[in-house]
């Protein structure tokens, strides 16, 4: 597999995206072929283009301008999948939700769940550990718009099967926002899991339990931590607290003290 100037292993097509993520064995490797990943011709576009102009409050930065792997141990119990990584959120930092109010949301609410060792994510290396959750994004490049297609998500869905299935001990998956709801079911298949027929509807706080080759599954949905959600009220920490609480109970962890 070619690399590219950085060491990472280069993927140029979605039936290559389909090769690469079926061969991987370790969460390691995963990580590096997502991080070279150059299938969707759009996204490779928008991101490298962000990398390079920059914002302002942030032009003295080096932006990652890649697409972002997920965050978290291989003996995780509990996935949280959201949408996209953000232009100069994940986009400039290289860590999923990271550099952006979503992150701050998010990571302070694993936090207060006891799956964070710090209630903030501002740039790999800045201390933080997660314990018991990986976290992850459905499409793995910053999109225009924060609107991914359904042909740049299809194209990056076997990164999160490949990724689901390298958790062996998951038993939760929190999927935040109706677009990694639709996402995932194929990803499930994929990943060995049987989806319900007919799929049900996204919801906040819907809960579906899944069989599957590592063992039952439970599906949570939440509103997204965007700022359209988290500003208008949509969304309130509480409201976010409770779906996480409830996935450290599926999980079999004990509450945080």
């Amino acid at each position: 597999m070619p690399v590219d100037a950085d060491g990472f292993p280069v993927t140029r097509s979605p039936a290559g995206v389909v090769r690469s993520a079926a061969s991987v064995r370790d969460l390691a490797v995963l990580d590096a072929r997502i991080s070279g990943c150059r299938a969707c011709p759009r996204l490779v576009a928008w991101r490298e283009e962000v990398a390079r102009v920059k914002r302002a409050s942030f032009r003295d930065e080096e932006y990652w301008g890649r697409p972002v792997p997920g965050l978290g141990p291989a003996d995780a119990r509990i996935a949280v999948v959201g949408l996209a990584p953000a232009a100069h959120g994940g986009n400039r930092t290289g860590r999923v939700f990271t550099g952006d109010r979503s992150g701050d949301w998010i990571f302070a609410a694993l936090w207060r769940a006891g799956l964070a060792n710090q209630p903030t994510s501002t740039h790999i290396g800045d201390g933080l550990e997660l314990t018991g959750v990986r976290v992850a994004a459905s499409v793995r490049c910053a999109p225009p718009d924060n609107a991914p297609t359904p042909q740049e998500r299809n194209t990056c869905n076997p990164w999160l099967a490949r990724e689901l299935a390298l958790l062996p001990d998951l038993r939760v998956v929190v999927v935040l926002g109706g677009f990694g709801w639709t996402a995932l079911w194929p990803v499930l298949a994929a990943a060995g899991y049987r989806p319900p027929r007919p799929r049900p509807k996204f919801g906040h706080g819907i809960e579906v339990a899944l069989a599957g080759l590592h063992g039952p599954l439970t599906l949570l949905g939440s509103y997204h931590v965007s700022q359209q959600n988290t500003f208008t009220g949509r969304l309130t920490e509480p409201m976010l607290d409770a779906v996480l609480s409830r996935a450290t109970e599926l999980a079999g962890f004990p509450p945080p003290p």
